[in-house]
């Protein structure tokens, strides 16, 4: 049966954290959207991982930081020096950062530690600051990108893309239960929501498999796709646990798993080799 191209295609490129995994990188979501390739986090092994999913660096026209932690920034700086060199002409496009409010403070001070290495000619790197105190929503080429402040640090916002037919894809990016979290997945096509440790090792600041599923249960999303996993979650029947709350289509994140949302055909799943 032939498909029509999704209106977004979404690839995980890091289930995991900061723990070293053989397993899982550290956390990172690319989306394909309308003429957007749209990176959500860059963990440790973001990079990489994107080769392996068949994309450039200099393909990605937006990054999408939820939060400054380094298993969801610290591969900002490669980024940023290997778009420089060896030939910076092969950005066609500026890149453009999303993050919080900080986002500057945070460049500046990487400004601070590795001068000009991660400086780009003018005109090539932008900076937008969303709100960190309620809703805010920007437009791109035929998508519309939405946040809301979460329960983590400071400067912690999730993440909300819309396309002009409808389809919606959610990414909470670190956080505890909050109800700005159910805000902004409601009705979603896709909710990658973290769920860092069992429900027995909850720690203050993260989701567990239960609370993620009373989220997406209240926010009545399409899909969940559980991610953000220390490896305790792999010895632990996490999807039983979010049984706890929630009912409906659910996925426990792996790298480089992929998932097509369009209008006609909301949730189709492909699945790379894991050999």
């Amino acid at each position: 049966m032939a498909f029509s191209r999704p209106d977004i295609h979404v690839t995980i490129l890091g289930s995991g954290t900061c723990v070293p995994s053989l397993k899982r990188s550290a956390c990172a979501v690319l989306a394909r959207a309308g003429s957007e390739t749209l990176l959500f986090d860059a963990g440790p092994g973001t990079l990489r991982r994107l080769l392996e999913a068949g994309t450039t660096i200099f393909e990605v026209t937006h990054l999408f930081l939820s939060h400054f932690h380094p298993d969801h920034s610290a591969e900002v700086v490669p980024l940023l020096f290997a778009t420089k060199y060896p030939d910076v002409s092969r950005r066609r496009h500026p890149l453009t950062i999303v993050a919080g409010k900080g986002l500057s403070n945070f460049y500046n001070g990487l400004k601070n530690v590795y001068g000009d290495w991660v400086v780009l000619p003018a005109g090539l790197l932008k900076l937008i600051e969303m709100d960190d105190t309620g809703p805010d929503t920007r437009q791109l080429d035929g998508v519309a990108v939405s946040s809301m402040p979460m329960a983590h640090n400071p400067e912690s916002v999730g993440f909300r893309i819309e396309t002009r037919s409808g389809v919606a894809m959610v990414y909470s990016g670190d956080t505890d239960y909050t109800e700005n979290l159910v805000a902004l997945a409601r009705g979603a096509d896709l909710f990658i929501c973290e769920s860092a440790l069992p429900d027995d090792l909850k720690v203050k600041g993260h989701l567990t498999p239960s609370l993620a599923g009373e989220v997406a249960r209240k926010a009545g999303v399409s899909l969940l796709v559980l991610t953000h996993l220390y490896p305790e979650c792999d010895l632990t029947d996490i999807e039983k646990e979010c049984r706890k709350t929630y009912a409906g289509p659910m996925k426990i994140a792996y790298d480089l798993m992929t998932v097509e949302l369009s209008a006609g055909n909301p949730n189709r799943m492909t699945f790379p080799s894991t050999t």
